[in-house]
């Protein structure tokens, strides 16, 4: 009885993968990667028992907008295809006899009933269509919950410290090479495979390439408080780290990244303020100007001290005094530029890195060096010393 059976499920089988099928993948959600292709029925179909992983000779392929699709035959991919529309499959190894000349249509599908008897009802083959998700996938959280390493340069303040940032934001996705991504982690599903279920180790990866994109991002020069608004610099520095892992293993890419404000620890922040204040008071012009300030604060309190009169006379007079003071400073500041001014070599002179001669010409005078080449910023035009990595007019990075 047992080879009945097996004879009336060959046919049974055979007669019900004859029809020719629509294979289609429902709309994938945002969180989906790759989702298996099902044959698509209705009630009033009469093919109710045809076998998802047989493709009939001629049966109907439909791939959507955001979708590509892949053909596995006997685990072997063989097909894809990422542009949208509607595609007739004629290399299937399983006939059919609506499609072709009848007479040797039905002779091939019972060759295949009889090579299915063999299997006891079973076809013995194994064709399978996976859709995957090309659209750019949103809303990928991430938060650093130990601080980054970030190197603050500024030269124009002679600052150059490591301070600690924490950062959080989102970024976005998409599938870059469905192949790497079937044959290396999502293979052979049995219906669905989503981002879900690999976002830890997605998520780990993710912030071990964003420390090294931020320490590039400081190579650059910038600030914290800069970082935000240098996403797309930021997203190519990402790509790069994680090429290896993520494009090459896996065949996905970061498309985007938005990100909140970066923050540092107080003491950190605390420090680039002091740096720069003390910058602030480098120059006597500097240094003149805030006295300038603090006195015209004197002489306002001065003037409306409600002591009385006499002690407002008081007040105006240590005022002048300390205006005094600041003309002193001005004084001393014009007196140090002058002093400055007549000290630097006259336009068209250079001097010596070798013997430190003063020259005109294109060779030194006293040793023989050779005058060496005028470099500039390319962002202020200004000229810089050969072999400076920032310029000392802007700050910018010369490498």
């Amino acid at each position: 009885m047992g080879l009945i059976r097996a004879a009336a499920a060959a046919a049974g089988k055979t007669l019900a993968d004859q029809w020719l099928e629509l294979f289609a993948a429902d709309s994938i959600d945002n969180d989906i990667l790759m989702v298996r292709g099902r044959i698509q029925s209705n009630r009033a179909s009469s093919n109710k028992f045809g076998n998802d992983n047989i493709i009939s000779n001629g049966s109907g392929i439909l791939v959507a907008d955001g979708q590509c699709a892949i053909i596995v035959d006997q685990g072997e991919v063989v097909e894809i295809c990422a542009e949208p529309g509607y595609y007739t499959y004629d290399q299937s190894t399983e006939p059919s006899i609506f499609r072709g000349d009848l007479a040797a249509s039905v002779q091939a599908a019972f060759d295949t009933m009889v090579n299915r008897f063999k299997y006891g009802g079973d076809s013995g083959k194994d064709q399978r269509i996976y859709y995957f998700n090309t659209k750019e996938i949103l809303d990928n959280k991430f938060g650093t919950p130990n601080p980054i390493p970030f190197r603050v340069v500024d030269a124009s303040i002679g600052l150059d410290i490591d301070v600690a940032l924490r950062c959080a934001g989102t970024y976005s996705l998409r599938v870059c090479d469905p192949i790497a991504l079937y044959k290396n982690i999502a293979g052979n599903v049995a219906s669905e495979y989503r981002v879900s279920d690999i976002s830890d180790q997605l998520r780990a990866e993710f912030l071990g390439a964003l420390q090294i994109a931020v320490s590039k991002l400081s190579d650059l020069g910038l600030r914290p408080s800069q970082i935000p608004a240098h996403v797309d610099e930021l997203c190519n520095f990402m790509n790069q780290a994680l090429a290896s892992k993520w494009k090459e293993q896996r065949g996905i890419e970061v498309v985007n990244m938005a990100m909140n404000s970066v923050t540092l620890p107080e003491a950190d922040a605390e420090a680039i303020k002091l740096a720069q204040k003390a910058k602030m008071n480098a120059t006597a012009e500097m240094r003149a100007a805030q006295n300038a300030a603090a006195t015209q604060d004197a002489m306002r309190s001065a003037a409306s001290n409600e002591a009385g009169a006499a002690a407002g006379f008081v007040g105006m007079g240590m005022a002048q005094n300390s205006g005094a003071g600041v003309q002193a400073v001005y004084e001393a500041a014009a007196a140090q530029n002058a002093a400055k001014a007549e000290a630097a070599p006259a336009a068209g002179t250079w001097i010596c890195s070798k013997c430190g001669a003063e020259c005109t010409g294109n060779f030194c005078s006293k040793c023989g060096e050779k005058k060496p080449e005028e470099a500039f910023c390319p962002k202020c035009g200004k000229p810089v010393a050969a072999g400076a990595n920032f310029c000392p007019s802007c700050g910018a990075p010369l490498a």
